[in-house]
């Protein structure tokens, strides 16, 4: 794919003169298609959820949870398996969580009933959380020097919402001309083709040199993270007040409240508070997670819209995103050379500031179903993702700047985190604002926001370090 272009582009590697971009290349092809396939699969019965809803009876509950199950798992797991790629090496961690992957995807598509498919997809998100951050700690013994680490970061944090773009025109596609059970095709197929080509694509990663595993800490973010999840995704069938948001919204927050006490006394805690108060890597972890809600938002939105308030079918929603999927890859190619000649911030903040637009005119034009498709729907859908491209690739660049190698999967667990929590989390909260129309607006006034505030960072560094030379 293009991003291994702007990855690859050291050439040759000025400490040993050997061609280095013949074994990134390939390396960073095989890591950046297995992260495309986890936001693909998260992504692939988004669209033909509701021909699964006939064909198991299923009630919108259950389809709420069925859409969700994936996600629950992925981002409860992510910093644990964060550690357990820290502590026993990126590649060991890689292959264990492809195997997992590549069972519960060969699982799916054989599902009798609705049982059989959650576990799958809890399976699947297991097998993601310790896959997504192994593979950058692999990503990091790939691109050793510094520079050419920022240039393959650059293209990574535009690969997550090239996956969901993927997902979503696909999944619209397989399920018109075959079957939502060949959507599961896709994540064995890459699952299987990984674990074949690791071994001898990719480096080895020695393990961390007495690291301990910290599982109370694990214990308390994995089941605080998922259940403050699941009490955000049920609002959509439940009322704010209900027990069974209230409950485990509250179970969660007491449970992360713990946790954050807990690692504040650890002696190797799974995450150092410290890590998250870092002024620049809160921000770009906020960046990321705006822009993963608002491309799932637009998502989720736009399909219910075409196919409840327009009568289009799967394919030709799936069709509508088209040029989605293109200012997507546009904007994704020229993101790296703009990174390195301007700065990962003022890309970052470009970018959610386009994206910003892309949404506000969506929630003015878009949901009309008497607005016609190229000016009602088309500026939107086209600013939206150039600006979310750049936005990932900006904060992906400044959330794993000045991290150690050490950490690097750390750094996964957490980036991956924000990247499935801002769509539940920030979802949830706008959805209270009424009507689609308001939420989208509300996310792109939040874009905007976090845009003016990379913005005031930019110029609070330029100011001072104009005084320091003074």
């Amino acid at each position: 794919m293009t991003a291994t272009d702007t990855a690859c582009g050291a050439g040759t590697d000025t400490a040993t003169g050997t061609d280095t971009g013949t074994r990134q290349r390939p390396a960073f092809a095989l890591l950046g298609s297995v992260q495309i396939t986890l936001i693909f699969t998260l992504a692939a019965i988004a669209v033909p959820l509701p021909e699964i809803g006939r064909a198991f009876g299923l009630e919108r509950a259950d389809l709420i949870l069925l859409s969700a199950a994936y996600g629950l798992t992925f981002a409860g797991l992510l910093l644990f398996g964060g550690r357990l790629a820290d502590r026993y090496g990126g590649r060991r961690a890689l292959t264990a969580g492809l195997t997992l992957f590549a069972a519960a995807s060969a699982l799916a598509p054989f599902a009798p009933g609705i049982g059989t498919l959650l576990a799958a997809r809890f399976a699947q998100g297991a097998g993601a959380a310790l896959i997504a951050p192994a593979a950058m700690a692999v990503l990091r013994a790939v691109f050793p020097s510094p520079s050419a680490y920022g240039r393959a970061m650059a293209s990574w944090g535009g690969l997550s919402v090239l996956g969901a773009t993927a997902g979503n025109l696909l999944s619209g596609v397989i399920a018109e001309l075959l079957s939502w059970r060949w959507s599961f095709a896709v994540p064995f197929a890459v699952a299987a083709a990984a674990l074949a080509l690791a071994p001898r694509l990719l480096p080895d990663t020695a393990p961390g040199q007495g690291r301990t595993l910290d599982l109370r800490g694990a214990l308390l973010a994995t089941a605080g993270i998922t259940l403050a999840s699941y009490g955000l995704v049920v609002t959509d069938a439940l009322s704010w007040s209900s027990a069974g948001v209230l409950v485990p919204l509250l179970l969660g927050a007491a449970l992360l409240t713990a946790f954050w006490y807990a690692e504040r006394r650890a002696r190797d805690p799974l995450l150092p508070p410290r890590f998250l108060l870092d002024r620049q890597r809160a921000l770009a972890l906020t960046a990321i997670a705006l822009s993963a809600c608002a491309t799932a938002m637009t998502f989720v939105t736009l399909s219910l819209h075409l196919q409840q308030d327009r009568d289009w079918s799967s394919l030709r929603t799936s069709a509508a995103f088209l040029p989605f999927a293109v200012a997507l890859v546009a904007s994704g190619r020229v993101a790296g050379p703009l990174i390195a000649r301007l700065g990962p911030r003022p890309v970052t903040a470009a970018g959610l500031a386009t994206g910003a637009a892309g949404l506000v005119l969506l929630a003015l034009t878009g949901l009309d179903p008497h607005t016609p498709y190229a000016s009602g729907l088309l500026p939107g859908l086209t600013l939206l993702p150039a600006g979310t491209a750049a936005s990932f690739a900006g904060a992906a660049v400044l959330a794993t700047d000045g991290v150690p190698p050490e950490r690097t999967g750390l750094a996964g667990g957490v980036l991956n985190t924000a990247m499935e929590l801002g769509p539940t989390v920030v979802f949830a909260i706008v959805l209270t604002f009424g009507s689609d129309s308001a939420s989208l607006a509300a996310t792109g006034a939040a874009l905007a926001v976090a845009a003016a505030l990379n913005l005031r960072i930019q110029h609070s560094s330029t100011t001072s370090t104009a005084q320091g030379v003074m």
